[in-house]
């Protein structure tokens, strides 16, 4: 890296937990290969067959008992305690691992496993146990609650705020994407056209490593850590 950056934005994705024993989506033998995106991952999917969803998302929220955060989860952690500049990290994640690893103020775009939303009255609320038993809402008792997780098809979180921090930030991050799905596969080229650095730390090239002024291929919880280092020292 060259000049010291002054306001970074980071975007994690599914490589980033892998490490920590999170199932993916796209690798081989991911959880794509298991479960038709349709079936599991869109409103209509939801609407078809509500059972097969909610358990499926019973299990991947039940599953985060058994996981713990790695390096490289705890090695961004370091990071926000210790960064001097601006720091926004967004993650395509929806485990708590970055939390769990010290980072207090995460960007969930595509929701979390941890948490419920009413279809009824529209709240979130933090959620740990199953919902496939159609449990009530906390705030209006109606039995409707959902995986509070970005579908396809559905807007993203927190846009205006990720929008924001690219045009501001002189450093752009991506670790652990496919460069596959978009909005957040089109940020490192909203990153360049303001003219600012970016670099990938992704294990193999993403679809998008040739946008990227630098990519480093390698396990997150090598490459992280010392990126990390490479940040605080200047």
């Amino acid at each position: 890296m060259s000049a010291r950056p002054k306001s970074i934005v980071i975007l994690t994705g599914a490589g980033i937990s892998a490490e920590s024993g999170i199932d993916t989506f796209r690798d081989a033998g991911g959880l794509w290969e298991r479960h038709s995106v349709y079936d599991i991952a869109t409103p209509e999917g939801f609407a078809r067959d509500p059972d097969l969803v909610l358990r499926f998302y019973d299990e991947r929220r039940a599953g985060l008992a058994k996981v713990e955060p790695n390096a490289a989860h705890l090695a961004l952690g370091r990071l926000e305690a210790e960064f001097a500049g601006d720091l926004l990290l967004v993650t395509q994640n929806v485990d708590d691992l970055h939390e769990r690893g010290g980072f207090v103020d995460v960007c969930h775009m595509h929701g979390e496993l941890r948490s419920a939303l009413c279809t009824s009255c529209g709240t979130r609320s933090p959620w740990e146990g199953p919902m496939r038993d159609r449990p009530p809402c906390p705030v209006c008792k109606a039995p409707t609650l959902r995986p509070d997780v970005v579908w396809f098809g559905e807007m993203p979180y927190h846009m205006d705020r990720i929008e924001d921090a690219l045009a501001a930030c002189d450093l752009f991050v991506s670790i652990g994407t496919s460069g596959a799905v978009y909005p957040a596969a089109g940020f490192v080229s909203q990153a360049r056209a303001m003219g600012t650095r970016t670099l990938e730390l992704n294990l193999e090239p993403s679809e998008g490593t040739a946008i990227f002024h630098q990519a480093r291929h390698g396990a997150a919880s090598r490459l992280v850590p010392e990126w990390v280092e490479e940040v605080l020292k200047g």
